[in-house]
Order: C-alpha cells, then sequence, then structure tokens
C-alpha cells in the first residue's frame, strides 16, 4: 500500500517547535560560555609540574644577581631548527597549539586558530602568532647560557619536550621581551599559576639561576596556586 511522505500540518508544527527549541537552547548555552568567560578548548605545551612540584623545584635553584648581556645574540641560539621532513620548530609548534589547523607541502599553516593563554585572544592567521620562549633567550643567557656550548643553547631553543615553546599573540610576545616574572606576567591572572609552573620547570631542567626578585615573584605565584 503506498503510504505518502507529506507531513499532517499537526507533526509539521511540532517538527518546527523541536528546531526552535534546540536553537534556543544552543543559543542559551553559548551565552552562558560567554558569561562564565571560559576560554575555548586548545591544544597546548607539556604540563608542567605540580605547583607543589615547581615550589620543591624553585627552592633547589640557585639564587645569584643575574648576569651581563654582554655577548648575546640570538644566533648564539639556532633556530627554528629542522624537526621532520619540512617542518621546523615553529611550525610544529603552531600544530601543535593550533585548532584544525592545515599545512602546505612545505608544512607551513595556511589556516586553522590559536588560542593565546596569555590574553585570551583568539586568530585564525599564522602571521599573527609568535612562538614564546617561555625563558627568554636573552634571560637564560644571564642566568649561565653564556657558558654552555652551541648544542646546548640550540636544544634549550627548540625544546618541545619541556614548556619552553608556547603559541601567543604576536605583539604580546613582542611586550614581554627578555623580562623575567618578577617583571612581566600574562595579563590574564587565571594563567598565571601555570605560567610559573611553565618557567621553574624550564629553569630547573636546564640548571638555570633566578635573582631573588624573580624568585619572590615566583614564589608567591606559586603559593597562590
Amino acid at each position: 500500500m503506498f503510504r505518502s511522505s507529506t507531513r499532517s500540518p499537526r507533526s509539521a508544527f511540532y517538527a518546527r517547535r523541536r528546531v526552535g527549541l534546540l536553537g534556543a537552547l544552543t543559543a542559551a548555552a553559548s551565552a552562558l560560555t560567554l558569561m562564565l568567560g571560559t576560554a575555548p578548548a586548545q591544544a597546548a605545551p607539556p604540563t608542567p609540574p605540580s605547583a607543589s612540584t615547581a615550589r620543591t623545584y624553585l627552592a633547589s635553584l640557585t639564587v645569584k644577581t643575574e648576569g651581563s648581556s654582554t655577548g648575546y645574540s640570538r644566533d648564539l641560539f639556532p633556530h627554528w631548527i629542522t624537526q621532520s621532513g619540512t617542518c621546523n620548530t615553529r611550525e610544529v609548534v603552531l600544530k601543535r597549539d593550533g585548532t584544525n589547523v592545515v599545512q602546505d607541502s612545505s608544512c607551513a599553516a595556511t589556516s586553522g586558530s590559536w588560542y593565546s593563554p596569555y590574553d585570551g585572544a583568539t586568530w585564525y592567521a599564522a602571521s599573527d602568532v609568535d612562538i614564546d620562549h617561555v625563558v627568554p633567550l636573552a634571560e637564560a643567557w644571564r642566568s649561565g647560557a653564556s657558558s654552555w656550548t652551541t648544542s646546548k643553547r640550540q636544544g634549550f631553543a627548540n625544546d618541545l619536550t619541556r614548556s619552553q615553546l608556547i603559541a601567543v599573540t604576536d605583539n604580546v610576545n613582542q611586550a614581554k621581551g627578555d623580562q623575567d616574572p618578577a617583571e612581566w606576567m600574562p595579563s590574564r591572572t587565571a594563567y598565571h599559576c601555570t605560567y610559573a609552573r611553565m618557567w621553574v620547570w624550564v629553569k630547573y631542567y636546564y640548571g638555570l639561576s633566578v635573582d631573588s626578585a624573580e624568585k619572590n615573584a615566583l614564589s608567591s605565584t606559586l603559593n597562590g596556586c
């Protein structure tokens, strides 16, 4: 027996009602997310140690007056090196820290989005994003890296195993420069604990020193985690 697929006016009414209700619920969920200030889902660098472990690491670091910048050059920390195929360190971090990142045959990111945890901004062009050295190269130089071999400095500048590299808003990275946590912290206070844990992990792993103001700032932040 042939059955018509045409809906009755009543069933069409309820179908429209369900669609309308779903749309309203979706809009309400989006509004709630904005109200709560929830950050978008994102990829991230390797997870740093817990705050308690970071406090232990920090306590073990040598405290001394920061050294001189004499002789420093970014060229003494070779980056970005090839990681695999045609992909260099910057491109690997862009892929890791971004969402739906598409790369061309040269490994350059052609599309995607990047959420910067330092300031809460989202970008849709790789050119708007810098790869920040959490512990800046010049800061490392003044904290002990001046005595390293070039090979060790290269490893430091391209470290994908520790939380030393992160994709962030370009002008925020430039404003940070080579400042330590006593002088600069991300504008998003919600990220301060993570940032301090990242910083301490890198300094601890590489045996870099901290100055007293830097240690005090890190201690204060970690004690509030």
